[in-house]
């Protein structure tokens, strides 16, 4: 039986506050599984909301990833945008090629490797701890934790020299930023690939104990496929995770009863990351994937060319898989969340950026138990025109010990 198709929209992105999807959004969700949407460029595809579709689609073999077939939702850029495929950019490629790169990748971010680089995610945060207190309040938490506490882990794990952090810094927001023009982004994209091109270079003449070297080491990887492999994850090894950090601390400052659970009761820490993982959902604008053949999806026919939206952060609100789903509940039993995404393409480091989260979260309200916004919640700016979601700045004070 196929649904009744209505009529096709633009995605929405206006939120009623910093956390919650917009409210449009989640009305379409309770309506229908999959609708049509137009995208910024006109292209007409369609947006999924329920998450048995979403699923189903990131499992299908009939729906691609690669640049060349996807139109953005909400960039009037897109079509501009589109590069040729680059080798080693795992994250735009499709199986077999998807498969290679995923299979050399994963042994070096599975959960025993992420406990063994534990201490040093610890010992790190303390010393960024260390910074504030001697700094004193108040401080804008994105530069002086958020950001470079995965910065400096990522950077670490590739083997990047963490000196050089304002540059690749600065490529990545240009990079993430729907407000760049495409010739914007091809001279971010250019110039980070120049960087870690040397680098690469550099690694393979004098080896050291990281990533990248042990990549030079691989005969199945060139160095174009090493250099834009390192691109990837030198960009979503710390834009996400520092979005993560500082957006979950404000939703906590938000909620002082989740936030004190979060703080005293260590045995809530799984939950606590899962839950802001679901309930903040910084993946906000797809992700996206393109029909390679007519393909029945959610009751609709989904015609070769045509794109799909997935918008997990309305499927992280569907109350059938989470009950009271606009609740933020630090206690919650993980129900199965889409915010890494789902199937072959389910982030590749979401045991690092899990890690880097239940160490940075307690890590921060312990040591600074009267930690509290040192500005008013609204006027604090948010990242709605990126592809990450999150807070450009976070400024924050606390009570300092007399004496």
């Amino acid at each position: 039986m196929t649904h009744a198709t209505p009529r096709p929209d633009t995605l929405p992105t206006t939120r009623p506050n910093h956390f919650d999807p917009p409210p449009q959004l989640l009305h379409w969700a309770r309506q229908a599984p999959i609708r049509p949407l137009t995208y910024a460029d006109g292209h007409q595809g369609w947006l999924a909301t329920d998450p048995a579709v979403i699923r189903a689609i990131l499992t299908h073999p009939h729906f691609s990833n690669r640049p060349e077939h996807l139109h953005l939702p909400v960039d009037p850029y897109s079509t501009q945008r589109r590069r040729q495929h680059r080798p080693g950019f795992f994250l735009q490629a499709d199986p077999p090629e998807h498969t290679r790169y995923r299979r050399r990748l994963i042994g070096h971010f599975t959960v025993r490797r992420m406990k063994a680089l534990r201490p040093r995610i610890e010992a790190i945060t303390t010393h960024h701890l260390d910074a504030m207190c001697h700094h004193g309040p108040p401080v804008d938490l994105v530069p002086a934790y958020a950001l470079p506490v995965p910065s400096l882990v990522i950077c670490e794990l590739l083997g990047v020299p963490y000196t050089d952090r304002a540059r690749f810094q600065r490529d990545s927001r240009t990079l993430l930023s729907l407000a760049s023009t495409p010739q914007q982004a091809d001279a971010a994209l250019d110039d980070l690939t120049a960087y870690l091109r040397d680098l690469t270079h550099h690694k393979h003449a004098h080896p050291a104990d990281d990533l990248i070297t042990d990549m030079t080491r691989d005969a199945g990887l060139t160095h174009e496929e090493i250099t834009n492999i390192s691109v990837l994850l030198l960009v979503a090894g710390h834009e996400t995770t520092a979005n993560m950090i500082a957006l979950g601390v404000f939703a906590l400052l938000a909620d002082p009863a989740q936030l004190a659970t979060v703080r005293d009761d260590p045995a809530a820490t799984h939950t606590a990351v899962e839950e802001l993982l679901r309930y903040l959902t910084i993946v906000h604008l797809g992700p996206v994937r393109a029909a390679t053949r007519d393909t029945d999806i959610g009751g609709h026919r989904i015609t070769a060319g045509q794109c799909v939206t997935l918008a997990l952060a309305a499927a992280n609100r569907d109350p059938r898989q989470h009950p009271d789903p606009g609740t933020l509940d630090v206690t919650r039993p993980p129900t199965g969340h889409l915010a890494f995404g789902h199937g072959i393409h389910q982030c590749l480091g979401q045991h690092l950026a899990r890690t880097e989260l239940a160490v940075a979260y307690p890590a921060l309200l312990r040591r600074l138990p009267t930690l509290r916004l040192a500005v008013p919640p609204h006027t604090i700016p948010i990242r709605a025109h990126t592809a990450i979601y999150g807070v450009d700045h976070l400024p924050v004070t606390w009570q300092e010990p007399a004496g």
